[in-house]
């Protein structure tokens, strides 16, 4: 107790000696704040978990509301700041001790230490002045004198004001996101995911589709972690879907395309990038669909390609083992990613869209 009453008496004491102070200390040369956002509706105007749940269009306009008032401030238009919340909600959904913090709108998450100062005494501080002192990059973003770590304003303000000073052109604000994140990785997530919000308009984005028509014929079953031997041992990472050459392969999500082309193992395949921050790949294709490109955005359903038996050797290898769809799905944990058991997802995929037929027709 005496140590943090003292800590915090020699703050103000720096504090005095800085009250001329109008700029903001950062990691990367000086950012200059703006004036705090007045907001008319407190912060935590919808609070949710890491599901929307039935919720879910009031919270989507909370976090739009949201965006649109930094947006105005900063130039950034919403569709990034929405990326930027999007990716920090999936780095706490694959590291939840790391990233604790209470139920609020949005998913942004600064360590006390960055948003504080890392030699702050007082890692709960909320002055900005004193954040400011000791180097932390915490702001008031809503005009309340405040700069709370957990209120959704000024995570989001606080934020932007780091990447506005690199200007809104593509590749500057790459630079911008990469100086934040020092992660090459991020900065790709984030531009994939803003080039879906644009592209689309709007934040639910995460309607999923079957791989296959499901009035074709084909069949499947968990076949996760089995065993494989053509090009040295490993393991099944995926679920074969069997059905004649040439039925239409679909996007199961909403999402970019990442990968394009020939792999010795897959043959001709196609890797998808959902908002999840869910890696979705499709192997052994008899061919592409001719409109769609690398960087692309796909929508739930749309066709990709076909079936077929591409595979195990070099380009354009075919027919060693019966005509397939191998669909795998990775998550990706912001350094690395690692295959799950798609079984269960297909099953609920496929019986929803069989849902959704029979309500059509009735």
């Amino acid at each position: 107790m005496r140590l943090i009453c003292s800590s915090r008496a020699l703050r103000r004491g720096m504090l005095a000696a800085v009250a001329s102070i109008t700029s903001i200390s950062c990691l990367q040369g000086t950012v200059h704040a703006a004036e705090p956002i007045k907001s008319s509706e407190p912060s935590h105007a919808v609070v949710e978990s890491s599901s929307t749940g039935g919720n879910a269009e009031a919270v989507y306009a909370a976090r739009k509301s949201l965006y649109d008032q930094v947006a105005a401030v900063t130039q950034i238009p919403w569709y990034r700041l929405a990326a930027i919340d999007q990716y920090e909600r999936t780095l706490t959904q694959v590291h939840p001790r790391d990233r604790k913090h209470p139920e609020r709108t949005l998913g942004i998450f600064i360590p006390p230490t960055r948003w504080a100062g890392p030699l702050n005494p007082d890692q709960e501080d909320v002055d900005p002045m004193s954040i400011s002192v000791f180097s932390g990059i915490g702001l008031d973003g809503n005009g309340d004198g405040k700069a709370d770590p957990n209120d959704d304003m000024d995570l989001l303000y606080t934020v932007a004001a780091r990447l506005a000073p690199y200007g809104h052109a593509a590749d500057d604000f790459s630079i911008g996101l990469w100086s934040y994140y020092q992660n090459t990785r991020a900065v790709q997530r984030v531009m994939q995911y803003a080039k879906l919000y644009e592209t689309f308009g709007k934040l639910d984005l995460f309607d999923h589709a079957f791989p296959l028509p499901v009035k074709s014929n084909y069949s499947y079953r968990s076949t996760f972690g089995m065993g494989r031997n053509w090009g040295g041992r490993r393991v099944h990472e995926g679920t074969d879907l069997f059905a004649s050459h040439g039925v239409p392969v679909r996007s199961t999500c909403y999402g970019v395309v990442e990968i394009k082309g020939w792999n010795k193992y897959g043959g001709w395949r196609i890797g998808i990038r959902d908002l999840n921050n869910h890696y979705h790949y499709y192997a052994h294709l008899q061919g592409f669909d001719k409109s769609i490109a690398l960087g692309d955005v796909v929508k739930p359903g749309q066709t990709l390609g076909w079936v077929g038996s591409s595979g195990y050797g070099k380009p354009g290898t075919q027919g060693k083992f019966p005509p397939h769809l191998h669909y795998g799905i990775y998550r990706d944990t912001g350094h690395t990613e690692w295959a799950f058991d798609p079984y269960p997802l297909l099953k609920r995929w496929e019986l929803e869209e069989k849902r959704s037929k029979k309500k059509t027709r009735s």
